[in-house]
């Protein structure tokens, strides 16, 4: 799959967001890249593949309330990762929603556990 492909399913999981949380998402950019670095996967531990990574402080833990950001928050999404664990386009587009969904969890302040119950796990 194309890199332009899979934004263009990133940017559909992205417009699937439900408004009540899509309104929430204030000062975040999204972005895709091909691998994780070294330094990123030493810094989750290692080990398997990653498919995404949210930089930021979550919006609860936010001193100032979710207003007081000043840099954006960064949802990082890994493309290779993503594209070597999928056999088919509809798996790669379901996992690109979840690795989406899952990360901007996160940002709204859930937990793994939150994130697994809600099947984003």
């Amino acid at each position: 799959m194309s890199r332009r492909e899979f934004v263009r399913l990133l940017r559909r999981a992205y417009s699937q967001v439900p408004p009540e949380f899509r309104d929430a998402l204030d000062n975040l950019d999204v972005a895709v890249e091909e691998w994780p670095d070294s330094e990123v996967m030493e810094s989750v531990g290692g080990g398997e593949a990653l498919f995404g990574l949210y930089h930021g402080v979550p919006l609860p833990e936010r001193e100032g309330g979710p207003g007081a950001a000043g840099l954006p928050d960064r949802i990082t999404i890994y493309r290779q990762p993503i594209l070597r664990s999928c056999k088919t386009r509809a798996q790669a587009e379901r996992e690109i929603r979840i690795t989406l969904w899952h990360e901007l969890g996160h940002y709204l302040g859930l937990g793994e556990e939150d994130l697994d119950r809600l099947g984003y796990g």
